[in-house]
Order: C-alpha cells, then structure tokens, then sequence
C-alpha cells in the first residue's frame, strides 16, 4: 500500500468546505487545508503524484467507534448546526450538510486513519487536516463531527499487533476533551494535553483521562509555552515510551487568533513542531502529526512553513526518487 516514493503526507482536495458562501459565517478558514498544500506544493515541491490521496470514510468504519445512534443524529440539520456552531445550518436541508460540510470532514477522517498507518511505516507522516479532538465516540461539539483520533489509534491498535502503547500530545489552543473521554482508564494511551485553561470546552470529566497536564492562561508568549513543553515533553517521554506518537499541532495558539487567546508568534510554533519532531525522531518513535485548530488566515501558512522548516533541517526527509 505504502513505498518510497511517496511523501508520507495525506491530502484530499476534498477536504475543503464550500457551501455556497455560508462557510464565511464560520470563524474557521474554510479553504485552509487547500492553502496549507498549495503553500507546501510551492515550498517542499509536493504533487498529487507524490502525496498519499485518501478515500471517504464508510459507515462501517465510523461505526466501528461510533454509535449507531450518535451517526443517525447527524441526520438532523440542527446537530450538524450545533456541531458546526452556524445556527444557518439549521434551515439547510440535510443533504446538503452531507455534501458539503460533513463529507469532507469523513475525508479528513480516513486521512487521519491512513496518516497514522504511514507513520508506522516510515517513522512520520502528516495529514493535513484531522484532528478533531472534541468529538467522542458518543457526541460532536466545537467543530468537530467526527472522533478521527479515536478511529485512527483504536484502528492502528486493532490491526498492529505489535502497537502495545500510543501517546497523544495535544498542543491545540483548546482541551481535547472527545478522546479524552473516550480513552479514560485506557492504560495503553497517554495524555499530554498542553491548553489555555479559560476558553472551552473546560471539561473537568475528560480532565481525569490526562496524564500530563499542562494549562496556561490568556496571552501566553513563546519563551513560556516553549519552556513549559519541553519540560512535560521530557517528563513524559521519560515515563511512557509509546510505539506511535499522535501529535496534534493546533495553530490556534498564535497571536491574534479570536478563539485561542494564547500569543504564541508564528515563529514560536515553528520551534514548537521542531521540538516535538526531534524529540521522537531522537526516540525513534513513529510520529503522526494532525492539523487540527486554527482560525486565522494567517495559519495555512503557518502550518505549511513549520513543515517546510521540519524538511530543511532533515528532520524529515524527502522521498527516494525513483531509477533513472
């Protein structure tokens, strides 16, 4: 399924939203995976022919961590609205919530999936998109239809055998309170959950699932988010030694972005990505790194040029080419 020739990153053009305007009501950037591979295609030299193009999620796969009742509630225009948090939604007829806001997301799901068996793979991977850390097996909320990291390591630990231990660091603005409470008790999977303390979800439940927590306060600069992940980083590794790492890099911990309130610069999550792909590249662990949150339109970019920084340092590296 997987060779050498290939970068180990997953894109879909339909990732994207389009749903005849109403996705600028939405603070979210719409077009932001498209941005963040068009910058990449320019800056690293990707193409289709060299990416790993994911398929749509099934049914059967969703199910496989969903409820059948929780799918059947996305049926209803007003959940999807809940969801998506664009009460417009509400007065759309479901089908077009399908099509156009909730089948791109099943795209970046199984991308989420495919990333996670490529990191085992070849040591990294990156799915440019995914990462929906609100949503449990049981309930959708903060944008988050899907509980693509729940699939993607409950995937990886059914199909390798060999996958005994996963570590999840979410360095999102926001607490991944959907796996949390999905992996709560799980002694297989570690948490390191790094998140502004003020802003939602505030999930005192999920809490209980985390093994290193680390809040912050509003307006966080660069040296202490900095200082304060390396510390947990190397705590953590030092007691948990995970057979894949599942990095989700949220970018809504810049400066200026409305729904993080952190003030991270660009720069600084530059560094930050560098880190943690050192630090598993120092390990061998496997890492597998999501999008996940970002509500500026400076983000595709901020995304694309740390993974063009991670390529120029040959942390990672480009494929072999092939004979001739």
């Amino acid at each position: 399924m997987y060779n050498d020739h290939k970068w180990p990153i997953v894109y879909s053009n339909h990732y994207n939203v389009r749903f005849y305007g109403i996705e600028k009501l939405h603070p979210f950037d719409s077009g932001k995976w498209g941005n963040i591979y068009h910058r990449l295609q320019k800056l690293i030299h990707l193409s289709e022919k060299n990416i790993y193009v994911p398929t749509e999620a099934s049914e059967d796969e969703l199910l496989s961590v969903h409820t059948r009742r929780y799918l059947n509630s996305l049926k209803w225009s007003w959940n999807v609205a809940r969801i998506a948090e664009v009460p417009l939604l509400t007065c759309v007829p479901n089908i077009l919530c399908q099509r156009c806001y909730l089948r791109p997301m099943r795209y970046q799901t199984k991308g989420s999936v495919m990333a996670a068996e490529l990191a085992l793979d070849r040591g990294w991977a990156i799915n440019i998109g995914g990462g929906f850390h609100h949503c449990s097996k049981e309930k959708g909320q903060g944008f988050c239809p899907y509980a693509d990291i729940t699939l993607a390591i409950e995937s990886i630990l059914k199909s390798r055998p060999y996958v005994k231990k996963v570590m999840i660091l979410d360095l999102d603005a926001h607490q991944g309170n959907g796996y949390e409470r999905d992996f709560i008790n799980n002694h297989m999977v570690y948490i390191m959950d790094m998140y502004n303390s003020s802003i939602f979800p505030i999930d005192e439940y999920a809490k209980k699932a985390i093994s290193c927590k680390i809040e912050l306060r509003n307006d966080t600069q660069d040296t202490e988010y900095l200082d304060k992940l390396e510390n947990g980083l190397e705590r953590s590794l030092n007691s948990f030694y995970p057979d894949l790492l599942v990095y989700n890099a949220g970018t809504d911990i810049i400066d200026g972005d409305p729904l993080g309130k952190l003030s991270v610069s660009p720069l600084g999550v530059v560094r930050r990505d560098e880190m943690v792909f050192m630090k598993a590249k120092e390990r061998n662990i496997p890492i597998v790194m999501l999008s996940s949150g970002g509500y500026t339109k400076r983000s595709a970019a901020v995304v694309a040029n740390s993974i063009a920084n991670l390529h120029n340092l040959e942390i990672i590296t480009r494929p072999h080419q092939y004979a001739g």
